[in-house]
């Protein structure tokens, strides 16, 4: 057996690479060429998200269920309410009546930010302000399913059917991708295939499904199957290999760039693979040994602000850019310190002033420790 406090540890690592990897491609021109090289791949970060949302609340929706206790919806979505809402409406408002806040001069219209349909029907790419929130919007169309898939996976008892709805899901975002590949994207002259592919294939749910779906499986089969849990356990470090040569692979379908035209087996499997690499790299780190379980200083503080620093940082670097016009300038060390300790400045204030208060008054029954422990565990992107 290994504590609780261990666990957290990989996890808090990798929720940390994930918000600085995410950071980094967003600010990539804005950066050394140094830090440019890592970047222009840290779009995958997202996936990374996805699989730990995945993982995470659908194990917290699975442990009732298998152990006889029923699913309770409201209280979840009640949960989930005081997770996501109080910071990210605090955001919303900061772009819809302070223009200087906005790193892009058009934002989408205020029912698509209040009802996480911006991914859904994006103006891409006129509406740029804000466009990152595509992401939580996909996140948050899987919390309000979710319950549904959970209480499919409870009563299908037999291991073939619990596979066979698996197989399924994954198959369907192939095949919908495929579709919209070929029917949606390359029907259209080439040089108006750009915006389709970003609007049909990038960011709708419908076909960004895979991380979530892989972290979910992983939760599952740590529920339902403690024997296979158990025997994996036994090979964290085999894992982690595991999972750096999977996502490799997945990258390198992608021809270690952003998804393009050029590479089209990235949209059909690529996405696929480079979650499954991530739900590998997540299974390791909450096995009780290996290299990813240990303790990285500092990660658990960047957990912790992961998803302020997820609303806030193009703001935030728009804004020094405007104060320190010489930062756009001069792509250097110095203006990666001045980023950084204004996109942490900003997050930290948004974490201490709205999101802890508030996960303090949905867990007002647990101590502030509580709450801090799931706000690192409970990933909103």
């Amino acid at each position: 057996m290994y504590s609780k406090h261990n666990r957290l540890a990989g996890l808090d690592t990798l929720r940390a690479f994930a918000i600085v990897w995410v950071m980094i491609y967003h600010l990539e021109l804005l950066l050394p060429h140094a830090l440019q090289v890592p970047g222009s791949m840290g779009w995958l970060g997202v996936d990374l998200f996805f699989v730990l949302s995945g993982y995470l609340i659908g194990s917290q929706l699975l442990r009732p269920v298998v152990h006889g206790g029923h699913l309770q919806v409201l209280e979840f979505y009640r949960r989930r309410a005081y997770r996501i809402l109080p910071a990210y409406l605090v955001v919303v408002a900061l772009y819809l009546f302070v223009p200087q806040w906005r790193e892009a001069d058009r934002l989408p219209a205020a029912w698509k930010l209040l009802t996480f349909t911006t991914n859904l029907w994006m103006n891409y790419p006129a509406e740029r302000a804000f466009s990152h929130v595509w992401s939580l919007c996909i996140e948050e169309h899987f919390y309000l399913l979710l319950p549904l898939v959970v209480l499919l996976l409870a009563r299908a008892r037999k291991q073939a059917a619990v596979i066979a709805l698996f197989v399924l899901l994954f198959a369907a975002g192939i095949v919908v991708r495929w579709w919209m590949l070929h029917h949606a994207v390359l029907t259209q002259p080439e040089d108006d295939q750009w915006i389709p592919m970003m609007t049909r294939l990038y960011y709708p749910t419908y076909t960004r499904l895979d991380g979530l779906l892989f972290g979910l499986a992983l939760a599952t089969v740590r529920i339902f199957k403690p024997a296979w849990w158990k025997r994996m356990e036994a090979h964290g470090n085999g894992l982690l290999l595991a999972g750096l040569l999977v996502v490799t692979a997945g990258m390198a379908v992608f021809q270690f760039d952003y998804p393009s035209l050029g590479a089209p087996a990235g949209f059909l499997i690529g996405f696929p693979l480079v979650s499954l690499g991530f739900a590998l790299l997540v299974a390791a780190a909450v096995c009780p040994r290996g290299l990813l379980t240990r303790r990285l200083r500092g990660a658990n503080v960047i957990a912790a602000l992961a998803f302020s620093l997820y609303l806030t940082h193009k703001s935030v670097a728009h804004v020094d850019a405007l104060l320190l016009p010489r930062l756009k300038d001069h792509q250097d060390w110095l203006a990666v310190c001045v980023y950084a300790a204004s996109c942490f400045a900003v997050a930290a204030a948004l974490y201490f002033c709205v999101e802890r208060p508030f996960l303090r008054l949905r867990d007002h029954r647990g101590s502030a420790a509580r709450a801090d422990v799931e706000a690192r565990i409970d990933p909103a992107l």
